[in-house]
């Protein structure tokens, strides 16, 4: 037996906060987590939308009943299973959207890539593969890829802002998750800002407007 793959267009989906335009000053790309649907992630950003702001939120390709055979549709942005043919596929469709609606913003429009769980690895590996122009990275209760060298990336990083942020009662990360996390950014040379509040594994509304600025 010979196993053989094969590239094919697919349709992907994704969900808007915000009128693209010239008056956007603040373009957010958005990936949720591990069995989230885009649809209800989007939800959490309602507090940015102010006129000025155009949310993202892409949903990853490979879409899974959360109940078994039945039950609430979400997704997951890559598995085990043929992994680089998954991320080359979610960093080709991010590029994509990327090049699609920054054109429309305002000249100086600020483009802040964010990633929630899963989607914090999604985020960076796209970052790292595309290098799009961005200005804020906002990587939320998850971990940065700890397989990648860092060092041609250095550059790239040296004049974005990233923050990473977690709630205190987060179920996925211990206070030893932590720790790790902090070591591994360390090792990596990725300095980040930290923040954090009191809740468990989730976008946290007012969390995410006080970093917004709005």
């Amino acid at each position: 037996m010979q196993k053989n793959s094969l590239t094919v267009p697919r349709t992907a989906h994704y969900y808007t906060l915000g009128t693209p335009g010239r008056h956007i000053e603040n373009l957010y790309i958005a990936c949720h987590g591990y069995g989230q649907a885009a649809e209800r992630f989007i939800t959490k950003f309602d507090v940015l939308d102010d006129g000025k702001t155009l949310v993202i939120a892409p949903e990853a390709l490979s879409r899974f009943y959360w109940g078994g055979f039945t039950g609430e549709v979400v997704a997951s942005w890559m598995t085990k299973g043929d992994r680089l043919d998954e991320i080359a596929d979610f960093c080709n469709y991010l590029q994509m959207i990327y090049e699609k609606y920054t054109p429309q913003c305002a000249d100086n429009v600020q483009v802040i890539l964010f990633g929630f769980s899963q989607g914090v690895a999604t985020i960076m590996r796209w970052a790292f593969a595309e290098k799009p122009l961005c200005h804020r990275l906002i990587l939320w209760a998850g971990s940065i890829p700890d397989e990648l060298d860092y060092t041609p990336y250095h550059a790239y990083l040296a004049d974005k802002k990233i923050d990473f942020v977690y709630g205190t009662e987060d179920e996925f990360l211990t206070p030893q998750r932590l720790e790790q996390l902090r070591a591994l950014a360390k090792i990596k040379g990725i300095k980040w800002n930290e923040t954090s509040f009191t809740g468990k594994h989730r976008v946290e509304r007012e969390t995410l407007r006080k970093i917004a600025g709005i």
